[in-house]
Formats: C-alpha cells, sequence, structure tokens
C-alpha cells in the first residue's frame, strides 16, 4: 500500500483466524462484480463460509449473476469498515447436491428457514485467492495480506 505508511515490520499483522472470524460472522456481505463494458456493480447479499469458501445465491437473471456468467472475479467484503476484510477471487456455481446441503444447513442455522431454490438463485462459492485486513485502530501496522 504505497504512500499510506504502512509499517515493513511484521510486528501487529493479523492473524488469519481474525478475517475468517469476519468471514464467517457477518450478517451481510458486499459484492462487487463488473459488467460486460466493465462498468462496476457492488450489491449486498447474505452469505455463509463452508469449505474454505463464502457463498452466496442470487436472482437468476439478477445483475450480480449476468455479470459472474461474463466474468467470475469479484471481490466480497463483510459488513463493518472499521475492521475491513476484502476477499478476492473467482465465483464457482455450485450445484453438487452435497456441497448444497452443506451451504443450506449452514445458512439455515444463521440466518433461520428461507434458503433460495438454487435452481432458480444460482448458489455461488468464492474461494479466495487473496484477502486484505486492516484494523482501522492500528491501521499503519495491521495491514495485513494473506495469499491463498
Amino acid at each position: 500500500m504505497p504512500g499510506y505508511g504502512i509499517a515493513r515490520s511484521t510486528d501487529g499483522l493479523l492473524p488469519w483466524s481474525w478475517a475468517l472470524q469476519r468471514l464467517r460472522d457477518s450478517h451481510r456481505y458486499w459484492v462487487a462484480t463488473r459488467d460486460p463494458g466493465g462498468a462496476p456493480h457492488l450489491a449486498a447479499v447474505w452469505g455463509v463460509w463452508v469449505d474454505d469458501a463464502l457463498h452466496f445465491s442470487t436472482g437468476g437473471q439478477s445483475r450480480k449473476a449476468r455479470n459472474l456468467a461474463g466474468d467470475p472475479r469479484c471481490s466480497i467484503a463483510p459488513d463493518g469498515a472499521s475492521e475491513s476484510v476484502v476477499l478476492v477471487g473467482e465465483a464457482v456455481r455450485v450445484t453438487a447436491r452435497t456441497a448444497v446441503a452443506a451451504v443450506r444447513e449452514v445458512y439455515v442455522s444463521k440466518y433461520g428457514e428461507g434458503f433460495p431454490s438454487p435452481a432458480e438463485n444460482p448458489l455461488y462459492g468464492v474461494r479466495p485467492t487473496s484477502v486484505i485486513g486492516i484494523d482501522e485502530a492500528s491501521f499503519t501496522s495491521s495491514a495485513t495480506r494473506w495469499r491463498l
């Protein structure tokens, strides 16, 4: 992060467990995609962390679904900018019955009933390739990047 005064020392770096807790516990997540012309699109979703990936669903004709069909690369951030986590990866549609059942179980436990039908509402899993975490209270020493 050139120009931000980030310390070069490893003292104060955040543990992966810090990021994982925020990825698991958030109620809402922001998903950033881009349309075929390159314009950004940002939308809030509910999501769950299962098998080292963040999972969310969306309407089959939604802007997110159309964007991800053309370019599966996306960024996802849980609510809470003062302790921010930004996950970068590619959205993969989840269709295997056992994988859908595992996501449904965690989803219902977190949000209650109402898991969207994957037939009409594609279910995506995003396994991170990188994650950046920053605790605003110690910004210059806590900025941490994990490459997965």
